[in-house]
C-alpha cells in the first residue's frame, strides 16, 4: 500500500538513549541518540549486525525498557515517561510484539486458543466466551492455521507455524504498529518467505505499520519502504528503500550491501566485500549530525566526512 508521508506518524523517537548499568564502574550505551520515524501503513526496516542495538531499541519503543533518555511519541501520546493506566491500556491494544524466538515466547503449558486469546482476555475484548472463540478462529485462519489448532500446544507444531501463532496474538488486538523482531531469523528459507508474504497481505489489509528488526538485508529490502541502518547504538544513515540500496552513503553501510551474496554466480566470483572497522576508521559518531542526501535520506557524520563521501 502506497505510504502518505504528509500524514501524521504513528511513531515518533527522539533522541532515544538506552543504558544498562552492569557494575558501579562500567554502563553499557546500548542505544546512543536514536531519532526517526513510522508512518501509518509503513514497514521500517531497522538492520545492523548483531549487537548493534535494534532489539532494544523495540524493547524500548513498546516499553519492556524504561528508556534511558529520549522521548516516544505513539498516536500521538507521549509514552517515554511514566505511563498512566489509561496510556498503558492504550500502549497494550494500540502495540503489539512479534518475537524472534517463537518456541521461548509461547507458553509451553498452555493451548494456542488461550495464548492466543490472552490479549482478548487481560482488555475483556469480547461480550462473551462465543464471540471470543470466533475471533480467535478468524484469526487463526487469517494466517494460515487451521481452527482446531486452537486445541494444541506450541510444540506440537513447526517453527513456521509457531511464527503464525505469534503473528496471530499479535494480530488479534488490532493494532496500530506490530514490532517484529528479527522474526523470521529462525525459520527455514522458503518458511521466511511465506511468514513475510503473509506479513504484506496483513499490512494490505489491515493498514498496521512495521517496525521489522532484522539483519537479512536481502528480506528487509523486499518488505521495507524505509531503512534506517544501526551500528554500535547509533543511527547512523536512513532513506526509502530504493535510495539506501541505489546511493549507500555511510562506509558501514556499504559494507553491510557488499556483504550481500549475489544469486549470479558470474557477478559473484567478482563480487569485493568491503572491510569497515569502526576503530581504525577514524570516524566519531558521537560527533556527527543529520545531513539531507535525498528527499528523506540522512546520513549522521560531521561536515567533512559527508563533503568526503559523497564527492
Amino acid at each position: 500500500m502506497a505510504v502518505d508521508y504528509n500524514a501524521a506518524p504513528i511513531l515518533t523517537v527522539e533522541g532515544l538513549k538506552q543504558y544498562f548499568k552492569v557494575s558501579s564502574s562500567y554502563t553499557v550505551k546500548a542505544v546512543e541518540n536514536v531519532s526517526f520515524k513510522i508512518y501509518p501503513g509503513e514497514t521500517y526496516g531497522l538492520v545492523g549486525e548483531s549487537g548493534s542495538g535494534k532489539s532494544t531499541i523495540g524493547r524500548s519503543v513498546i516499553r519492556l525498557y524504561d528508556p534511558t533518555a529520549g522521548k516516544i511519541v505513539f498516536n500521538g501520546v507521549d509514552i517515554s515517561g511514566k505511563l498512566s493506566k489509561e496510556k498503558n491500556n492504550a500502549l497494550r491494544t494500540q502495540m503489539q510484539m512479534i518475537f524472534q524466538d517463537p518456541m521461548a515466547s509461547l507458553n509451553p503449558r498452555k493451548k494456542i486458543g488461550d495464548i492466543i486469546g490472552e490479549g482478548l482476555d487481560i482488555h475483556h475484548a469480547y461480550k462473551n466466551n462465543a464471540e471470543r472463540e470466533e475471533k480467535i478462529k478468524a484469526i487463526l485462519e487469517k494466517v494460515g492455521l487451521a481452527p482446531e489448532h486452537a486445541t494444541r500446544y506450541p510444540h506440537q507444531f513447526s517453527g513456521g507455524q509457531r511464527q503464525r501463532v505469534g503473528i496471530a496474538r499479535a494480530l488479534i488486538m488490532n493494532p496500530r504498529l506490530i514490532i517484529a523482531d528479527e522474526c523470521i531469523s529462525a525459520l527455514d528459507v522458503s518458511i521466511q518467505a511465506q511468514v513475510v508474504n503473509l506479513m504484506k497481505d496483513i499490512q494490505e489489509e489491515t493498514g498496521t505499520a512495521y517496525l521489522f528488526i532484522a539483519h537479512d538485508l536481502s528480506m528487509v529490502k523486499y518488505i521495507s519502504d524505509r531503512i534506517g541502518v544501526l551500528h554500535l547504538g547509533h543511527l547512523l544513515e536512513t532513506g526509502t528503500t530504493e535510495e539506501i540500496f541505489a546511493n549507500p552513503i555511510h562506509p558501514y553501510t556499504r559494507s553491510l550491501l557488499s556483504a550481500i551474496p549475489a544469486p549470479n554466480p558470474v557477478v559473484e566470483k567478482n563480487r569485493i566485500a568491503l572491510a569497515y572497522d569502526y576503530k581504525t576508521s577514524g570516524i566519531d559518531y558521537n560527533k556527527g549530525t543529520e545531513h539531507l542526501v535525498a528527499g528523506t535520506h540522512f546520513v549522521k557524520c560531521t561536515d567533512e566526512e559527508f563533503d568526503k563521501w559523497t564527492k
